[in-house]
């Protein structure tokens, strides 16, 4: 049996055995027993997972794949001797899931060769899952990946990329070409690995933080005392001189400062 690569599902199946290793042995296996691959397709990456830890699930919302991973993976034949099983398939968007019931608050690492057009998507709910996620790896677009794991300074530092390193330690790891893929993409695709920093809770309200980092990135070239007049700043804190940056230049720390000069601004809109 095959499964047909579908469009419409962003899927473009990884064909390079060594490829699909070096992405499982990207997890570090520390401070977590069960693994999520979301999107597994055909099972390349999978079959790597089942060998390095005691729990593997995978989400998959493609029914053909599914049917394969069945066929492919008999669930009869990986059962520990507790009462939980070693390999499980879950029918569902991982978008739409309810991670504390699946897991039951369980630690778990997250990994899996994920579609383009959600790519985003599903770190943004990883880091509203973060307190279970001690791990995150995977493959994204190139440009994607890079965004993620960017420093500030750079053209392509954004939203993603300050949100991300809030809260994890990210590395770009590896390239991957087009070649490896059946279908090919048309762009590279990229490697990383997010690891939760130890402490992953802002000295900030959280909510605050959010909006300061979404709104100055929604006007990237304004200088801050422009692109956060929503905010209705006093004179005297748009004096000061950090409201005379970009927010590329700010760095994760920065904008944790500049949060909590608007959160103390007593004059700004609540």
């Amino acid at each position: 049996m095959t499964v047909r690569a579908k469009k419409h599902l962003g899927q473009h199946f990884l064909k390079d055995e060594n490829i699909a290793q070096k992405i499982a042995d990207s997890l570090s296996e520390v401070g977590y027993d069960h693994v999520l691959e979301i999107g597994p397709g055909m099972g390349v990456l999978t079959k790597y997972l089942l060998k390095k830890k005691p729990h593997v699930t995978v989400m998959e919302i493609d029914t053909e794949s599914i049917a394969y991973l069945q066929e492919t993976f008999p669930i009869e034949n990986l059962q520990l001797d507790t009462s939980e099983k070693k390999f499980r398939i879950i029918n569902g968007d991982f978008l739409r899931q309810n991670l504390t019931e699946i897991f039951q608050n369980k630690p778990i690492a997250i990994i899996g060769n994920y579609p383009y057009n959600i790519s985003s998507q599903i770190v943004f709910k990883a880091i509203e899952n973060r307190d279970m996620i001690p791990e995150f790896s995977g493959m994204f677009q190139k440009e994607v990946a890079q965004r993620i794991t960017e420093k500030e300074g750079s053209k392509t530092y954004g939203i993603l990329s300050v949100l991300t390193q809030a809260f994890y330690h990210a590395e770009y790891l590896f390239t991957v070409p087009p070649t490896v893929f059946n279908p090919p993409p048309k762009v590279d695709s990229g490697v990383l690995r997010l690891t939760r920093k130890e402490n992953y809770s802002l000295p900030v309200d959280e909510k605050l933080f959010f909006r300061v980092v979404k709104t100055a990135f929604n006007q990237r070239r304004k200088m801050l005392r422009s692109s956060l007049k929503s905010f209705n700043l006093s004179l005297t804190l748009k004096e000061d001189p950090i409201f005379a940056s970009r927010p590329e230049q700010l760095s994760v720390q920065d904008f944790i400062t500049l949060t909590s000069k608007i959160a103390n601004d007593g004059t700004r809109d609540h």
